[in-house]
């Protein structure tokens, strides 16, 4: 059915334009000021990983927005995305949801939009659907 059709492909490009928004707001800054994500991470030694996990989120969040090789990019998020629960939940005991502080429901939800455009694809409103 067309209208099926369409509402899947605007689906999907709502589930890419919030997905991708997200990690280029929360991945340039690690690109901008790795040294401040150190920092704030717990080990200001560690220079290089703001910056490449910032490298990674920018890149695959553009991507993701554009719907360009989008189940690549979606793979790398849900991999960081992955990271954060972990982080959250096993290394610094986070709540899945707090008052005072971000608890792990919004990293859960990221997640389940990085997979389903893993499994999904970007739909036929994208630069993919313009390469195949």
């Amino acid at each position: 059915m067309v209208f099926e059709d369409n509402a899947v492909n605007i689906g999907l490009l709502a589930l890419r334009i919030a997905l991708g928004a997200v990690f280029i707001y929360h991945g340039f800054p690690k690109l901008k000021n790795p040294r401040a994500m150190a920092t704030a991470f717990g080990n200001p030694n560690a220079v290089w990983f703001p910056a490449v996990l910032g490298f990674f989120e920018t890149l695959s969040g553009v991507a993701v927005l554009l719907g360009l090789f989008t189940q690549l990019a979606a793979a790398v998020l849900a991999l960081v995305m992955l990271g954060a629960l972990y982080h959250k939940i096993v290394k610094w005991n986070i709540p899945f949801m707090a008052h005072d502080k971000t608890g792990w429901e919004f990293d859960l939800a990221l997640l389940a939009i990085a997979l389903a455009l893993f499994f999904l694809g970007a739909g036929q409103i994208s630069l993919d659907a313009l390469l195949i």
